[in-house]
């Protein structure tokens, strides 16, 4: 719970110098945050999610690292950080996918003190996850793509939240 509070009280932009460079096409990302180094930390947590809807360890391995870097870099985010190297250090898709859970928890909670410009950040959750303890991750679109369970249980889940644009 430490740590979710730690990256969730991260709202101003006094970061360190690490590099923020997008790893996708931001047309890839149907969500636009007002502050470039969140949207550059969104857009690789999605790349990240969507490599464990894939099943694909080594672009997730890859994903989770640049977003450690992206956290490390981004005031109060550190510890979440270390939770993405632990995802890029894991030696199999278990147990990327068992510290995701502790990943999203954090990242939910940056996200939803995040000004969105264009678009819609939606809180899906899997009770199944997890061994029945349930597990959450954010999507740019409603339809359910499971990042615990890949084909196994692709649409296993529903939309908890969602953050969108303030008028």
């Amino acid at each position: 719970m430490l740590v979710l509070a730690a990256c969730s009280n991260a709202q101003s932009p006094k970061e360190s110098s690490h590099s923020t460079e997008v790893e996708a096409p931001v047309a890839n990302v149907a969500v636009e945050l007002e502050n470039p180094k969140l949207q550059s930390i969104y857009n690789n947590y999605v790349i990240l999610k969507d490599a464990l809807v894939a099943s694909d360890y080594a672009p997730a391995k890859a994903a989770a690292a640049s977003l450690e870097k992206q956290l490390s870099g981004y005031e109060g985010c550190e510890n979440t950080s270390l939770i993405a190297k632990k995802i890029s250090e894991s030696k199999d898709l278990a147990a990327q996918r068992k510290e995701f859970t502790y990943l999203s928890s954090d990242v939910i909670a940056l996200f939803s003190h995040a000004t969105l410009k264009k678009g819609s950040i939606y809180v899906e959750h899997c009770p199944m996850a997890n061994k029945g303890d349930g597990g959450s991750w954010l999507s740019s679109e409603k339809k359910i793509q499971n990042p615990y369970y890949g084909d196994e249980m692709m649409e296993c889940g529903s939309v908890t939240d969602e953050f969108k644009v303030s008028i």
